[in-house]
């Protein structure tokens, strides 16, 4: 029957249309019938095999029989010589992928059609075969796959090169055999053959650099035509000098030369790729660089946008490492800030700001406010970091970039781009005094309106730190005391937090703030009542926080020196009693969650190795079984408890892994051992360890274990004795010994006899890290304030050539095995210096605070600036003495 005609409404004339709207795969699969029909409608044929390839495309999946039925339906089609048929067939066969034994039945149909006459048949059979065959055909159709690589048909050659490139990761000693082949193809006068060849021959050397340094040699000759292999050859040439370095005698690069000529080339994508390769050099000098900051430039005043979108997108990158060299190109980026493409005129806008300098500023604020109101929010997140950045590299510039941002902050956008505004404004106020009050001005007027709940939390957090330091800080309380009115309950809970703030620091609004607090006293919500009154009670000097101004004001203002995670366990395992709640119980070392892997069949997790439910679950059970000890109850107070350190491989008969426990003066270790063998019983099983490598340890104490049944987890422990307070560090060597007794399987009775037998385990390390527990602090500025500099030590390391900052800033957390604060163990992307915060208590409960300033230069050669704090001068120096030595 005829559908009806459906005539489009004018009124959708601009709404996408897909002719599949609406298909179901039960109504398609009933379609498919049409491939039996004795008399095959080619056409009809073809319409069906495009909607199943739109449902498998759209992730609709068949089942087996389904597959099956429409895969041998299809097969069928095979007998139409309707050439457009043939093609969908192909595509078809490829994307049902059929099992090895479907396989075979249109086998011998491709491999006729792989010798055929017609080229296009040849190509699209030599696709297929390859896409579904396995590793026992493949070797009866290399002949014909070798022979097609040569082919003067540059479809077949290319078909056959694209499947060599996709064999290479299943079979990739039957794709080295075409080496010969392959080098003949790179030769091709085709352009797509010698791209493809090109990457193949890369592909099957790739793990040698000799042979693909000699590659790279024979080919930057000038024997390359095609653009797109000239691009790829680029790409291998820029390798190729990475590995190589810079020539410490001559000081230049090798190839260097070839990557300068292509700048020259006719093609702009081998123009583009050769200035792209040459600004991504690691050191790469302002003289190399300047020929393709030239063709960059050119590129900017294109007609075509994709080519004004690279180049300013690569000069945007440049920007970041090199803003000298690219001051050249801010006239022709200026005049691209009205670019059509919102995407160029973003990054045009950036790389001003990273380039441009003090004069200038003016002007550009006065372009981007005419052109923020045009972009998406992505797009205004990244012209408020670019500002923020400025600002802080000409400071006295703060006037007019602080009222910018205070502008767009009053303008729609939504939460990650008001964020992004706010904590720019939070930064330049802690680095510029002069924009403090101006800043916090800006904050108050955007809470009176603002729809965030976090954002108005953070705000007033941060007004009652440094509002009250201010020259004037009641202009302010008419703000906070607004929120306390108009806002939610959790707005209104952390406005009455503010207040506290302001009356414990400035005496003159102690009335005032007392009034309000009453007022609050009356809340719908229990939360803020409870604050209010908490807050009357401390600031009127009832005792009940504090004794003195000191203890109130560590009491707001000081920081939480506790995870919340493991307060919260806590609080939740406290049980109400006449004994009040200590905080001091509440364990300080953040416990985080063990990685998960893949365990051998039969194994499970080893003792007190396994997760644990709750963060301080772990702690409690390890204290539990080392007090119940005797040998070890005489060591005082458990400092840390690692992680469990694997010492065997995953699929051996044995499991076994280690738990460091410190202590002040000992080191404990807790070997955790599984017997994933059904026929044994292992008795008295104890870890030698050898400590020849850890000089300043000496063994105290041994316990074994008794008996270990099959898949029952227990414990041995060995005791070390060391210097008292010292971070000591050793290599240790472990060996586990064990009488082997055979377990009859019907019975599950033991042998009385047994074997002695030995089995070796990996080697363990105590390193400096051991001896800090990561605990992280809240507002790091105002710990490292109260922490004074009485203990301070700073010095300046060389920590050698690194890959990048992210790499030195994650080694030296590593060693140290502090708490990174306020997410600065993130470094940005490109980033030429960066500043971490780290926080942790040191052995013998010293708390201990560092600053690490790091800068990279050109050669990658990374410095450090580490200042320490600490509560004794002893640690602060030990802390040093980590850094120096690892």
């Amino acid at each position: 029957m005829a559908e009806p005609l459906v005539k489009k409404d004018d009124d959708r004339d601009d709404e996408d249309y897909s002719p599949f709207m609406g298909i179901e795969k039960g109504a398609v699969l009933q379609e498919a019938r049409v491939f039996n029909d004795p008399q095959l409608d080619a056409r009809k044929c073809s319409q069906v095999i495009t909607k199943l390839l739109y449902l498998l495309n759209q992730g609709e999946t068949f089942t087996k029989i389904e597959a099956t039925e429409v895969f041998f339906a299809v097969t069928k089609l095979f007998q139409s010589k309707d050439t457009g048929l043939r093609r969908m067939v192909y595509l078809m066969i490829k994307e049902l992928s059929p099992s090895a034994d479907e396989v075979i039945i249109v086998t011998s149909s491709l491999m006729k059609d792989m010798n055929s006459k017609t080229d296009m048949y040849r190509a699209n059979a030599i696709r297929v075969l390859c896409r579904i065959t396995d590793g026992t055909l493949l070797t009866q159709i290399e002949r014909y796959l070798k022979q097609a690589i040569v082919d003067k048909n540059p479809v077949v050659a290319s078909a056959a090169l694209v499947s060599g490139i996709h064999l290479f990761q299943t079979n990739p000693e039957i794709v080295k055999r075409w080496s010969n082949e392959v080098q003949e193809a790179v030769q091709s006068r085709a352009a797509l053959v010698q791209f493809h060849a090109l990457a193949l021959n890369h592909q099957i050397r790739q793990n040698d650099r000799l042979a693909v340094s000699k590659l790279v040699t024979s080919l930057t000759r000038g024997s390359v035509r095609s653009p797109l292999a000239q691009c790829l050859l680029i790409r291998y040439t820029s390798q190729v000098i990475r590995e190589s370095g810079v020539n410490t005698q001559t000081g230049e690069r090798p190839f260097f030369d070839f990557l300068e000529a292509c700048l020259r080339h006719k093609a702009e994508m081998v123009i583009f790729e050769a200035a792209r390769a040459i600004t991504e050099l690691s050191g790469v000098t302002s003289r190399e660089l300047t020929p393709a900051i030239t063709v960059l430039q050119l590129f900017l005043s294109s007609s075509k946008p994709v080519l004004r979108f690279a180049a300013v997108r690569t000069l945007n990158k440049v920007a970041m490492t090199h803003p000298l060299a690219v001051t050249n190109c801010n006239i022709d980026m200026e005049s691209l800030i009205s670019d059509q493409n919102r995407s160029i005129a973003t990054l045009a806008i950036t790389t001003l700001l990273k380039t441009g300098n003090e004069s200038s500023v003016d002007r550009l604020m006065k372009q981007i406010t005419n052109f923020m109101s045009d972009i998406a929010d992505e797009f205004k997140i990244v012209v408020v970091e670019a500002i923020r950045s400025l600002c802080l590299k000409f400071p006295l510039k703060y006037r007019s970039l602080m009222n910018f941002l205070s502008n767009i902050l009053r303008e729609e956008g939504g939460f990650d781009y008001k964020k992004a505004i706010v904590d720019s404004i939070v930064i330049l106020i802690r680095d510029i005094p002069e924009a403090k009050e101006g800043g916090l001005f800006h904050l108050c007027e955007f809470i009176e309106d603002c729809e965030f709940t976090y954002l108005s939390t953070q705000i007033l957090h941060f007004l009652g730190n440094e509002g009250p330091k201010t020259s004037d800080p009641s202009k302010y309380i008419r703000y906070i005391y607004n929120r306390v009115i108009l806002e939610n309950a959790t707005v209104r809970a952390s406005a009455v937090s503010t207040l506290a703030k302001f009356g414990a620091l400035v005496d003159s609004l102690k009335p005032r703030i007392f009034v309000l607090l009453r007022r609050c006293l009356y809340d719908s919500d229990d939360e803020v009542r409870d604050r209010a009154t908490l807050y009357l009670n401390m600031l009127g000097g009832d005792g009940l926080v504090g004794e003195t101004d000191k203890d109130v004001k560590e009491f707001l203002f000081g920081s939480l020196d506790v995870p919340l995670v493991n307060l919260e366990t806590s609080l939740r395992n406290y049980e109400a009693s006449e004994e009040p709640f200590d905080i001091s119980t509440v364990p300080k070392e953040v416990k985080l969650q063990p990685h998960t892997e893949k365990k051998a069949p039969g194994k499970k997790p080893s003792g007190l190795g396994a997760p644990t439910s709750g963060p301080t679950s772990a702690v409690d059970a390890y204290e539990k079984v080392l007090l119940s000890i005797p040998e070890f109850s005489g060591f005082g107070e458990l400092f840390k408890s690692s992680a469990p350190v694997e010492l065997t491989e995953a699929e051996t008969e044995y499991a076994v892994n280690v738990v460091k426990h410190i202590y002040d003066g000992h080191v404990v270790f807790q070997y955790n051992c599984t017997n994933t063998i059904p026929e044994q019983l292992l008795e008295n099983v104890t870890v030698f360890v050898d400590a020849s490598e850890a000089e300043e340890f000496s063994e105290v104490a041994s316990k074994p274990l008794k008996t270990l049944p099959y898949d029952s987890p227990g414990q041995s422990f060995v005791a070390f004795e060391k210097p008292e307070g010292v971070p000591a560090v050793g290599k240790f060597s472990n060996l586990l010994k064990f009488i082997v007794k055979e377990v009859d399987s019907t019975t599950g009775e033991a042998d009385e006899e047994g074997v002695e037998d030995e089995y070796q385990l990996e080697d363990l390390e105590v390193v400096a890290a051991e001896y800090m527990l990561k605990v992280g602090v809240s507002n790091f500025k105002h710990a490292w304030d109260n922490m004074g500099a009485d203990c301070e030590r700073v010095d300046e390391y060389g920590l050698g050539v690194r890959e990048s900052l992210a790499e030195a800033v994650s080694a030296v957390i590593n060693i140290l095995g502090m708490q990174a604060c306020e997410g600065t163990d993130v470094v940005p992307s490109n980033a030429r210096s960066h500043t971490c915060l780290l926080s942790g208590v040191f052995i013998g409960n010293v708390k201990v605070l560092a600053r690490i300033s790091f800068g990279i230069d050109g050669p990658k050669q990374v410095a450090m600036k580490l200042a320490v704090r600490s509560e004794d001068q002893v640690v602060s120096d030990t802390i040093h003495e980590i850094v120096a030595s690892g």
